[in-house]
């Protein structure tokens, strides 16, 4: 049992699990902090912090911007500023992470729009249909997804062709309206499942 245990922690210790497990509000929370006496805040976990530290340097490599995101999350994670209001706190525990930043996120609009665009990339790319996916090659999909879209918008062909504007939308695919140009289709990465048809000629 310890070594699954061990193995389901390795293939989740990501630098982009640490960011994401960082950013959760409820991992903040005094309801989710007091049901174990063992149990800290990601700030205090010296792998977590490691590699969320890793992760934000590679989503900005520019020093300005990473001091940035480094200022934002100490204001995030210790309930600083505009973060000490008590909604704010206690909703930590009872609303849902993206909810909750899109709520009170405004305040750092760095993390706000990382959390955003990571949640709905992520939930793209790897959802329960998708969940024999190991978390590496969602990972792997979800960078390979980001970077396609910022090399094809310097591309000329962007603004013309077949493949003109395809991110139209970004990573919020469920939203196409007054695009005109594509259509939504189911798009899935797992193998596809064969189907015996029976047809009966009456």
């Amino acid at each position: 049992v310890h070594e699954i245990l061990v193995d389901m922690w390795n293939k989740s210790n990501t630098p982009l699990h640490c960011l994401a497990h960082s950013l959760n509000p409820k991992y903040y929370s005094l309801s989710w902090l007091n049901e174990a006496s063992n149990r800290q805040p990601p700030r205090q976990d010296n792998k977590i912090s490691k590699g969320r530290k890793i992760c934000l340097k590679r989503i900005f490599p520019n020093n300005e911007e990473f001091r940035a995101t480094q200022v934002e999350y100490a204001k995030f994670s210790g309930c600083l500023e505009s973060f000490s209001d008590s909604d704010s706190i206690s909703d930590r525990g009872k609303t849902d992470p993206k909810h909750w930043w899109l709520l009170y996120g405004s305040y750092t609009p760095l993390l706000q729009k990382l959390v955003l665009k990571n949640y709905s990339t992520y939930s793209f790319v790897h959802s329960i249909k998708r969940d024999k996916m190991t978390s590496q090659r969602a990972e792997d999909l979800v960078y390979v997804h980001t970077n396609l879209r910022l090399l094809s918008m310097r591309s000329p062909t962007y603004k013309k062709g077949v493949s003109k504007m395809w991110d139209v939308g970004g990573d919020h695919h469920d939203s196409f309206e007054d695009v005109g140009v594509h259509e939504v289709s189911n798009l899935s990465l797992d193998e596809p499942d064969m189907e015996v048809v029976i047809f009966i000629d009456e």
